[in-house]
């Protein structure tokens, strides 16, 4: 045994702690603004790094396949009943890998091969697993997509166009409408999609993957009383490891009594081998955390910080999907001010600034996936580390400085010059001279040192 611990201890993994290292000082130094990324809690990470990491669980709590499975039952039974109760749901699944496994497992449950299904498109805020067509559930289901309205997206009112939805979810007869996005900036009126789906006799699966910490923080409606299914992500407003949920509510058990037993079934055997019992045990620890008073400050100043945001990008001339924020993202349409499929630039400029943002469609895209017109800006993590709104309007000021640093480069071509129609080859060369030129602008120099000082005055958790 000596002998075994001491070749451990020769054999360690140099290289990957260098790595690791070297990511816990990029996080140190800079802001993370990507509204799907947040910063887990010590508590979180230690449970992620226990010693359930080496159990191996097929199954559920007292039927499992495999023997020495007491105590795993007992944590997974306390981590659903924690759900449960955060939510107020009379049933949770704890053991999707993530966000998108757990979306195909209500497919599952719901539907057979070629059901047709209706979800939010990509380029209007949706997600790829709520049918879009490079996904598997675009592929193994006839998907029908529906968008935002196309006029006055730039008004800070709700956005979705309800009589379209209606009529595509009569023409359609979906088994499942989703509700939900990754990029929507405002209130998203669950009742409403409720009544839809109620005409047409459909599940309503609302995904709150963005909005879950933001939903038992008090500052967002819950989409309990109208969603048959829940599904969320545990890592983003929630502020939990890498993991997802699915909750079944009153009205969904009402529809149909076997709904969970059909989830169950669908995760596993029908998705997954064992679960992850070390991340159940994280988002164990994180449910603890959201049911504290303390992480109802914090939802509330996550809405806060990006209202603050979006004013100060409004302010400054920036056009904004939704005039605003209500939650805790802002949708920046470049269009006006760089023309399409610009986004590329404003994320590469930031990078070399020491803050994380990520380019993004916007409804009605005139770019491509690869170079969308719109850039998406969140809170949660920035909040995690105590930033208030003093620290939001010297972050907002920084943000506008370097779109504006693009803007200026932009302007220094020829007249009337668009990006979005340049060949695939001219596309890069652009881009490549872009870098090469942003990287030694002087102000860009001194924004990096700036965001640098202001990080470290806020460590991360």
């Amino acid at each position: 045994m000596a002998n075994w611990r001491n070749t451990l201890i020769y054999m360690r993994d140099r290289e990957i702690e260098r790595l690791i290292k070297k990511e816990k000082q990029r996080q140190e130094d800079e802001l993370e603004l990507i509204p799907s990324e947040n910063y887990a809690s010590k508590e979180v990470r230690e449970a992620l790094a226990s010693f359930f990491v080496n159990k191996y669980s097929e199954g559920y709590p007292g039927k499992r396949y495999y023997g020495g499975n007491e105590i795993v039952d007992e944590l997974e039974k306390l981590v659903i009943d924690r759900a449960k109760k955060l939510f107020r749901v009379p049933f949770a699944n704890v053991q999707p890998y993530s966000g998108s496994p757990a979306n195909l497992a209500v497919y599952l449950a719901l539907c057979k091969p070629e059901d047709q299904v209706i979800g939010m498109s990509l380029t209007a805020g949706g997600h790829l697993s709520h049918g879009h067509s490079v996904s598997a559930t675009g592929i193994l289901f006839r998907s029908i997509q529906y968008g935002l309205r196309k006029k006055n997206l730039y008004v800070h009112e709700d956005l979705f166009d309800y009589d379209e939805i209606e009529n595509l979810a009569k023409k359609h007869q979906p088994k499942i409408i989703w509700v939900g996005a990754s990029a929507y900036p405002l209130m998203i009126d669950f009742q409403k999609f409720s009544q839809i789906a109620e005409k047409v006799s459909a599940y309503l699966v609302a995904d709150i993957a963005h909005i879950a910490g933001l939903v038992v923080g008090g500052v967002h409606p819950s989409p309990v009383p109208y969603a048959h299914i829940i599904t969320t992500t545990t890592h983003k407003t929630l502020r939990g490891p890498r993991g997802a949920m699915i909750l079944v509510t009153e009205k969904g058990i009402a529809k149909d009594p076997g709904l969970p037993e059909k989830i169950n079934q669908a995760v596993f055997p029908g998705l997954q081998g064992g679960p992850h019992d070390h991340q159940i045990a994280a988002i164990g620890v994180a449910l603890y955390e959201a049911s504290q008073p303390s992480f109802k400050s914090y939802a509330q100043q996550v809405v806060k910080n990006s209202r603050l945001l979006a004013k100060i990008l409004l302010k400054n001339g920036l056009s904004l999907i939704g005039g605003g924020s209500d939650n805790h993202l802002t949708l920046v349409d470049l269009t006006p001010l760089l023309g399409p499929g610009t986004g590329i630039f404003v994320q590469k400029a930031f990078d070399l600034v020491g803050i994380s943002i990520n380019k993004n469609s916007v409804p009605n895209e005139s770019g491509s996936s690869f170079y969308p017109s719109g850039i998406r800006l969140g809170t949660p993590a920035v909040t995690s580390r105590g930033m208030k709104e003093k620290e939001i309007e010297i972050i907002g000021e920084k943000i506008v400085e370097v779109i504006y640093l693009v803007k200026d480069y932009f302007s220094s071509h020829q007249k009337n010059f668009s990006f979005i129609t340049l060949s695939k080859e001219k596309k890069r060369a652009f881009i490549k001279k872009f870098e090469e030129k942003i990287q030694k602008n002087r102000r860009i120099k001194e924004i990096k040192n700036e965001i640098k000082n202001l990080a470290r005055q806020f460590p991360i958790p």
